[in-house]
């Protein structure tokens, strides 16, 4: 597989360049030479905006690819879809759980926000693509489906429960990333990578048949990982000589600096309003 060229675009962050709305959440903008497609959403507040900032039409995206069915990364579903009546959704059969964070005297419901839910559930079925397994969305261009987990030392990565009273983990099966092909190997660009981001890669390397990793762009969630998770983490992207790594939204600062005494230079910080090209 020889790749081909991809610009992507930060519209949602937790930080964000002068000029931008930054909101904890995320969204990417991937333009591939077959046209755009939309990863993610953040929360709701941002995506419009900023959309908007960097002369970006979300009428013209082919498809918006859902990450998992947590409220930071689908809030704005149902703003999309009202500006683009061809869009063809690409989720996880389980995106529409009930989900809480659940942490002492603090009980807050985390899924995709009711509106955006009806939005998805209203569109015909030609344009919804409910998948566990990977989908290839365009040449180079996919998703992993869902993530097997492997490693001993990957977890969620945080208080996440099916119910309020916090009785019932939520596995979050519905996790997964999205990839493309370059000249340098794969790039892969997760949500949260709640499965883990060495399962992550590991997944797409076993799709696409491609083992040479030329970058990670996206949420990691190693926010609350022990270090012998980072330490693990750290000797994988290390093992697989990786490009660049950026860690974005709920990778959590600490993790950032552990990759960053590990990896040098490699490890860069987008922020929304930010383009990368490839």
């Amino acid at each position: 597989m020889a790749g081909s060229h991809f610009s992507v675009t930060v519209l949602v962050e937790n930080t964000a360049r002068e000029g931008f709305a930054a909101e904890h959440g995320l969204a990417f903008w991937i333009d591939t030479p077959q046209g755009p497609i939309l990863f993610d959403t953040g929360q709701g507040g941002a995506l419009l905006d900023n959309a908007r900032r960097l002369n970006l039409d979300l009428g013209a995206a082919h498809f918006l690819v859902l990450s998992h069915g947590h409220y930071d990364h689908t809030g704005a579903v149902d703003q999309v879809l009202a500006h683009n009546d061809a869009l063809m959704v690409v989720h996880h059969p389980e995106l529409f759980r009930e989900r809480y964070s659940v942490r002492p005297g603090n009980v807050r419901s985390i899924g995709i926000p009711p509106a955006c839910a009806a939005a998805i559930r209203a569109l015909p079925p030609q344009r919804v693509c409910a998948s566990a397994a990977p989908v290839e969305l365009v040449p180079d261009v996919g998703t992993t489906g869902q993530i097997p987990r492997a490693t001993a030392y990957e977890d969620v990565g945080g208080p996440f429960f099916l119910d309020a009273a916090g009785t019932v983990a939520d596995d979050i099966p519905d996790d997964q990333s999205m990839w493309f092909l370059t000249e340098k190997g794969l790039v892969v660009i997760s949500g949260c990578a709640h499965a883990g981001l060495v399962n992550t890669v590991h997944q797409a390397r076993r799709v696409t048949g491609e083992h040479r990793v030329a970058g990670l762009i996206g949420g990691f969630h190693l926010n609350a990982a022990s270090e012998n998770r980072l330490e693990e983490t750290a000797r994988a992207l290390i093992d697989w000589n990786v490009g660049f790594v950026m860690p974005c939204h709920c990778s959590g600062g600490a993790a950032t600096q552990f990759m960053r005494e590990a990896l040098g230079a490699r490890v860069l910080s987008p922020s929304a309003g930010d383009t990368l090209e490839f």
